[in-house]
């Protein structure tokens, strides 16, 4: 593979996804792959579900109307009771898929926390002297809890919504027209552009917020330790000015960061609200003329609000699926750095009979800037 497209698999997260795959479908472990199959069974079972669910109320409601009967003749009273039963099963089918996935969600998590553990400690002292201890324990910790927030995100927020959205698409093109597949998915795409874009933008503003944070926490900070120097020189009112300035810039940033996060939460509101009014006037219309029940119109509603509230949540999953795909990419660095020591493939035990440690002019450093022995 050749560096470039190295670096773009590393920006995109693709490189990440790959290392990750093989802990969730490991050779010679059927256990993990059986509970992988289960809990996507679930997945799927759940789904199903919860797309049908509408059409259950519908039922209900052209049963109710005396507009229709139901295929199953379980009238009003017996499709109310079907209808909570399918929202009973949605949910245990989703904590099933969860409780089944936890153990290999953890196994995971222990084997590259131990890997990565066990590769620092192969690594030469050279690295580690050049290297803060801290911050290799913070690259673990947070690339350890980074493979939890995606395989949290990506396999059951991401992967579910697509996999419903699809389905929804498909009842509205088959139980209806093109006309509101098309609303449905011009709606969606805009909405996903918008949440994605006005993301990145409020991920650069966070992250100004956060520098200017960190910077006032750090005037504080040295000001409070440096307590008597302060009062020696009588500089309390200059340090007031310092930290209050630090604070004017985190003020300036937090406005932005609130301003963005209210744009972001109006402009999604007013994509979905207008997608809805839209596919509500068709289904509207479609009563009037005939051609819909009461119990159509009820059904598009509920499969409009079905699919919108996981993408209330789209943005906040997008940023923490990014800042996973950089933790993890850390912690898959650290695994790539090469140990400059290793055994020689078969290498046997050295044996030592009477010998002598003979030292002539000896330099050795574990960095050419800091050495340690000169001409011993």
């Amino acid at each position: 593979m050749s560096d470039d497209v190295e670096k773009q698999e590393r920006a995109s997260g693709v490189r990440t996804i790959k290392r990750v795959i093989p802990y969730l479908w490991p050779d010679g472990e059927v256990w993990v792959k059986r509970r992988v199959l289960i809990a996507m069974a679930a997945l799927l079972l759940s789904k199903l579900i919860a797309v049908y669910t509408p059409i259950i109320y519908r039922d209900a409601v052209n049963a109710l109307s005396g507009e229709g009967v139901s295929d199953l003749l379980l009238g009003a009273v017996g499709l109310t009771v079907a209808y909570g039963m399918a929202r009973i099963f949605t949910s245990g089918f989703q904590q099933l898929r969860d409780g089944v996935f936890a153990a290999v969600a953890q196994r995971a998590l222990r084997k590259l926390a131990l890997e990565t553990f066990t590769h620092i400690h192969r690594l030469s002292m050279r690295y580690h002297i050049t290297r803060k201890t801290g911050g290799l324990s913070r690259i673990i910790e947070r690339g350890v809890k980074g493979v939890d927030f995606l395989l949290r995100f990506l396999l059951f927020s991401v992967g579910p919504l697509i996999l419903e959205l699809l389905l929804v698409a498909g009842i509205f093109f088959f139980l209806f027209d093109v006309w509101y597949l098309a609303v449905v998915v011009g709606t969606i795409a805009l909405y996903v552009w918008f949440t994605f874009t006005v993301t990145e933008w409020r991920v650069k503003l966070r992250r100004e917020m956060n520098d200017r944070d960190t910077d006032a926490n750090q005037k504080a900070i040295d000001s409070l330790l440096n307590f008597e120097t302060v009062k020696y020189f009588g500089a309390e009112r200059r340090e007031g000015q310092r930290y209050d300035a630090a604070m004017e810039g985190y003020e300036a940033a937090a406005i932005k960061t609130a301003s963005s996060l209210a744009f972001l939460n109006f402009g999604q509101a007013l994509l979905i609200t207008m997608g809805l009014i839209a596919v509500m006037v068709m289904a509207a219309l479609g009563v009037q003329n005939g051609d819909l029940t009461v119990g159509d119109f009820v059904m598009v509603n509920a499969y409009m609000i079905q699919i919108t509230l996981p993408l209330n949540f789209l943005g906040t999953v997008y940023r923490e699926i990014r800042q996973s795909l950089v933790d993890m990419g850390e912690m898959f660095d650290l695994l790539g750095q090469p140990a400059e020591i290793e055994d020689k493939p078969g290498a046997t035990q050295i044996k030592v009979s009477n010998g002598i440690v003979v030292l002539e002019n000896v330099h050795f450093g574990y960095d050419a800037a800091r050495p340690i022995l000169k001409g011993v």
